[in-house]
């Protein structure tokens, strides 16, 4: 019988969030100093606020969104185009057994931020959330 460690409801490991800053930060070097011959790279600035590394450290999901926000799907196309090559890069700077699989998400999370915000101060839920609407029915 195999040993379950429960990994899942207790979120990453520290090893798994120490890999993942280590990669974000190559990889955030390696897109602000790098030529890419891609023309859908040229210029952009991209940000990458997490990379998050499966349990056995064989895949890295980058989540990256291009300053300003434009453009934002053609650039995540473009970045997994050029994975392979970013990983190559990567690979050259950081020491470790395995080099993860590079995969490029935007990160959507500003965006959801917003819309809970918009949510919570549309006026039916601000009278629902009011205690002293309550009070006067």
């Amino acid at each position: 019988m195999a040993k379950h460690s429960g990994q899942d409801s207790q979120g990453p490991s520290q090893r798994q969030l120490k890999v993942g800053e280590t990669v974000r930060k190559e990889l955030s070097d390696i897109l602000t100093r790098g030529r890419f011959s891609d023309p859908d790279l040229d210029g952009v600035i991209i940000t990458i606020p997490e990379v998050r590394m499966t349990p056995d450290l064989r895949l890295a999901t980058c989540l990256v969104m291009p300053l300003g926000g434009a453009n934002a799907e053609k650039v995540e196309k473009a970045l997994n185009r050029s994975a392979k090559y970013l990983r190559g890069q990567v690979s050259r700077r950081l020491t470790m057994k395995y080099m993860p699989d590079l995969r490029f998400v935007l990160d959507t999370r500003f965006d959801d931020d917003d819309r809970i915000g918009t949510l919570l101060h549309s006026p039916d839920v601000a009278r629902d959330l009011d205690p002293d609407a309550e009070d006067e029915k």
